[in-house]
């Protein structure tokens, strides 16, 4: 795999220390091992950085005041290396193939420049958006 393009994982968050930790354990399990890991703390008031900087010391821990998730989201991919960049909300997880499949996927299509994936939304181990897909039409959009 050594071929492919490195990305770079940006993960703003906000007093989320009760679900940070599921949500970087879906990056490191990952079947592609991003180039790096940034987490950006936008103030939280709770226990946050700390969870990140015991249970994760291999993740970059960046912090700054509260400014919202977009200023977040902006800090990381200022100190992001990689080719890609792949966000991940701090609330969410990915399957552990994710970005080896966005990868392959963009190979196929080297003109392409962003890249999304389906979602899935469980709460209290319920599906809770639709699971008939509205397909987007393909293209480009630029």
């Amino acid at each position: 795999m050594s071929s492919m393009p490195s990305v770079s994982v940006v993960v703003p968050t906000f007093n989320r220390a009760h679900l940070i930790n599921r949500a970087l354990q879906s990056v490191v399990s990952q079947t592609y091992t991003p180039l790096d890991l940034i987490v950006v703390d936008d103030g939280s008031t709770d226990d946050t950085c700390e969870r990140v900087r015991t249970d994760y010391p291999e993740v970059t821990l960046l912090s700054q005041s509260n400014q919202g998730v977009s200023a977040a989201r902006n800090r990381g991919l200022s100190v992001a290396q990689g080719d890609w960049i792949a966000f991940l909300d701090s609330d969410d997880t990915w399957c552990e193939s994710k970005i080896e499949q966005q990868l392959q996927a963009l190979a196929k299509e080297p003109q392409s420049r962003i890249c999304h994936t389906d979602e899935v939304w469980i709460r209290n181990g319920v599906r809770v958006n639709p699971m008939n897909k509205h397909l987007k039409s393909g293209g480009n959009i630029f």
